[in-house]
């Protein structure tokens, strides 16, 4: 039973083992195009979100400063920071087409040798 069980493990491993190497195809032109637009998607959402992040600091600081000032605390002057920049809604260009490697004719075959030389090179039967 035992030797029979470390079979097992061994096949099982190996079979497993063959097939995380396998390799994946290449995506696709669309595939491709649509994992751009993710990223790109991606890249604008941490935009906004620094944004945000921004708009609420400018906020909490404005709020303390206006309650340290009711209670007559004594405060620093804020540290100059660089105005929030609204990124915008998200508008993704789509990338240009591959027209121009297709509108480009491709040169011409290599001429093909001569029938002479093809037959003279061939093995006699």
């Amino acid at each position: 039973m035992k030797p029979f069980l470390t079979a097992s493990l061994v096949l099982t491993t190996l079979l497993g083992a063959a097939q995380v190497s396998a390799k994946l195809p290449p995506p696709s032109d669309e595939a491709k195009a649509k994992a751009a637009e993710a990223a790109a998607k991606t890249a604008h959402n941490g935009k906004v979100e620094a944004y945000q992040l921004c708009k609420g600091m400018d906020k909490v600081a404005a709020d303390y400063y206006a309650a340290a000032k009711k209670a007559g605390a004594e405060t620093k002057p804020p540290v100059a920071t660089p105005p929030c920049v609204d990124p915008g809604p998200f508008v993704y260009p789509p990338p240009a087409p591959a027209a121009t490697a297709a509108a480009a004719p491709a040169a011409p075959a290599a001429p093909a040798a001569t029938t002479a030389t093809a037959t003279a090179a061939a093995p006699k039967k």
